[in-house]
C-alpha cells in the first residue's frame, strides 16, 4: 500500500483515483470567537452576549488557513476561506485574503443567529457542498 501512494505523489501536483494530475484546492474555515475570556451569556435566548467584545479568528483557524497557504504555495491550487457569521465576518475574511487566500465567502443569514456548535460546524461544510464552484 505505502508503494502506491507514493507513485501517486509528485513534487508539484497531487494526482487523483483517476490518474489524472489536479490543482491542490484547499477549504479553510475559518470562525470568530471573542477574544476574551470573560464571556456573558444572555439568560433569556441562552446565545453569548457579544456586544462589547472584539472579535478574533479562532487562532487554530488561523493556523490552517497559513498551512492551506503553504501547501497552495508548493503544489498549487487555490485557498478558499470559508466563514459563517455575521456582516461584520466580512472583516476577517478580508484578512484572510490578504495572508494568501484566493477566495473568500460569507454564509450569513438571520437564520444561523444564536446556533449552537453543531450548527455553526455544520453549516460550513453544508455550504461547501453546495457551492460546487469550491
Amino acid at each position: 500500500m505505502k508503494a502506491a501512494m507514493k507513485s501517486c505523489i509528485t513534487p508539484s501536483r497531487l494526482n487523483c483515483a483517476n490518474g489524472k494530475a489536479t490543482r491542490m484546492n484547499v477549504i479553510v474555515c475559518l470562525k470568530q470567537v471573542p477574544g476574551t475570556t470573560e464571556v456573558k451569556i444572555d439568560p433569556n435566548t441562552n446565545t453569548l452576549i457579544r456586544q462589547g467584545i472584539k472579535a478574533i479568528v479562532n487562532p487554530f483557524d488561523s493556523y490552517a488557513l497559513e498551512e492551506g497557504v503553504r501547501l497552495k504555495e508548493k503544489h498549487g491550487g487555490k485557498v478558499t476561506a470559508v466563514s459563517m457569521g455575521p456582516p461584520q465576518a466580512a472583516d476577517m475574511l478580508k484578512d484572510a485574503i490578504s495572508v494568501g487566500a484566493d477566495e473568500a465567502v460569507l454564509l450569513s443569514d438571520m437564520a444561523f443567529a444564536g446556533s449552537d456548535t453543531l450548527a455553526t460546524a455544520a453549516c460550513p461544510g453544508q455550504g461547501c457542498r453546495k457551492n460546487k464552484k469550491l
